[in-house]
């Protein structure tokens, strides 16, 4: 019984290997039509009694405001163009700092986050955790920067029901992804460790304060002639 246990749990684990890798493939280069995050908004929503629509355009690399790229890794990942989807010294303080008793604190890189936007649900498990790097171990294999970056801004969830670049752009200031100033930019990457608590168009004083903080950051970094860096590490 063991042994025929285990030669199914093996052949189960294989055919998952394969489905994912085939399906890091084609998201390639086809546009994903959703992600595991947006599905669980929506059935959130229905327990709450508060249905949402979801608003969400796919954007392609060229129609995002350069700013707005620059932005998002100035906020929330500055060793994107440099790192393999995991930053260890980041990881290391982090569970430092849990470990001493302080409120949770995450070192999610931007990989991290596509890979569990895409295609997990949220929690904090070890079996989430598991699968979650090795969603990102393939999506740095086999996918480019510059993609990688695409699908973040094109997923990231910016308010209720609002996913992406393009409605997020639209719902709070009213103008397409490609025409964001870098202050309208900064002030999207400042919300994103709480898109819900937080608005963009209506920023508190912490809000306000770390959109500034981003904007230097974004300057430190070389504005958007850093992007060029993002090609270069293109791989495959």
């Amino acid at each position: 019984m063991l042994s025929s246990f285990l030669r199914h749990f093996t052949r189960g684990l294989l055919w998952f290997a394969v489905a994912s890798i085939a399906v890091v493939l084609v998201l390639r280069w086809v546009p994903p039509p959703g992600t595991a995050l947006m599905v669980e908004r929506k059935v959130e929503s229905w327990f709450s009694g508060e249905p949402i629509d979801l608003q969400r355009d796919w954007t392609p690399w060229e129609e995002i405001s350069d700013e707005l790229k620059v932005a998002v890794i100035a906020g929330e990942d500055q060793k994107f163009a440099s790192h393999w989807g995991f930053d260890i010294p980041a990881i290391q303080a982090a569970l430092a700092y849990n470990e001493r008793g302080g409120k949770v604190r995450g070192a999610s890189t931007l990989t991290q986050q596509v890979a569990k936007n895409m295609f997990l649900w949220s929690g904090r498990s070890w079996l989430r955790k598991g699968l979650e790097a090795w969603f990102t171990a393939l999506i740095e294999l086999f996918w480019s920067k510059e993609r990688i970056l695409e699908v973040y801004l094109n997923s990231a969830e910016w308010g209720k029901g609002v996913f992406g670049a393009q409605a997020a752009a639209r719902y709070h200031f009213g103008v397409d992804a490609s025409r964001l100033t870098r202050q309208q930019a900064a002030l999207l990457a400042a919300v994103l460790p709480s898109p819900i608590k937080w608005s963009a168009s209506r920023p508190s004083t912490y809000v306000a304060s770390r959109a500034g903080w981003i904007r230097r950051q974004m300057s430190q970094l070389g504005g958007p002639s850093y992007l060029m860096q993002l090609d270069a590490s293109r791989r495959l």
